[in-house]
């Protein structure tokens, strides 16, 4: 099996997460990506966000959130699983759709169709923690 190893930015509010669609995808993913060869959690998850969403993540304020695995999407019959490591921290800079990053959007748990198979888990476990409804 071959695994996708990510960091994801978990941003909450009003019990909504901050989710980014990429140009030509179907699904909305909660920003984050790959760390490139040599890169720490917190030097990978830094640098995309700000790739990403044109804001700087406050690296004194990086908390772990957990780990999450399931099934990648769009590689279905493959049978890739993706690993997402998740973070919460605080921000500077105002959010704006940059790079690859066609849009921002603000979802419930009531949105879980939009998202890939990871996020759902990610969701569902944030809103048995009563922050995401």
């Amino acid at each position: 099996m071959k695994l996708i190893d990510k960091l994801a930015w978990i941003e909450l509010r009003d019990k909504t997460i901050l989710t980014t669609r990429s140009r030509g995808k179907d699904k909305y993913y909660i920003p984050g990506g790959k760390r490139e060869q040599g890169e720490t959690d917190e030097q990978a998850l830094c640098r995309e966000i700000k790739e990403e969403l044109s804001v700087d993540l406050k690296n004194n304020t990086l908390q772990f959130v957990g780990t999450f695995q399931a099934l990648a999407h769009g590689h279905e019959t493959t049978g890739t699983e993706v690993k997402m490591t998740c973070y919460t921290a605080d921000y500077t800079g105002i959010l704006k759709a940059d790079s690859e990053i066609e849009e921002i959007r603000w979802l419930t748990c009531a949105d879980l169709d939009k998202v890939s198979h990871v996020d759902k888990l990610i969701f569902d476990f944030l809103r048995e923690k009563e922050l995401l409804k």
